[in-house]
């Protein structure tokens, strides 16, 4: 896996990443920084990498289990250290799955599959992180 990250220039902190697929990803600074606030500070960038990560594993393993999944959202909460680094200390991910004749044990096995076993971002988040979830299961309408 590779990115390349390219600064935007004078008279701001914006950068570019370039992805190993080709996928551009803008990230910027706070204004206190020097940031103009155009784009996701990089910090984001990696709380909702992690999101994105973990979201992906659940879906697969519900779809794998031939569960009748048809959404899901994962709505992040994180604390940062307040000195430098200043690493996640705390990460919550609220997983809302929509589907058929899902239930709690099973979503929420699919869920600590993730976390233990597949996602290697919020595995490697958890190495400075307390990472907790909940789940909540909805009926498609």
């Amino acid at each position: 896996m590779e990115c390349v990250i390219n600064w935007m220039g004078a008279g701001g902190m914006a950068f570019v990443a370039e992805t190993g697929s080709g996928h551009l990803l803008t990230m910027d600074g706070a204004p206190a920084g020097g940031g103009r606030d155009l784009a996701p500070r990089p910090m984001e960038t990696v709380l909702a990498g992690t999101g994105g990560c973990t979201a992906y594993d659940v879906v697969l393993i519900l779809q794998k289990g031939r569960h009748d999944v048809h959404g899901c959202q994962v709505k992040l909460s994180a604390e940062r250290a307040e000195t430098e680094p200043k690493v996640f200390t705390k990460i919550h991910m609220h997983f809302v799955v929509t589907g058929r004749n899902l239930s709690q044990t099973v979503v929420e096995r699919a869920v600590a599959l993730s976390h233990e076993k597949y996602c290697s971002a919020s595995i490697m988040l958890a190495k400075t992180a307390e990472i907790t979830t909940s789940v909540e299961i909805v009926a498609p309408a």
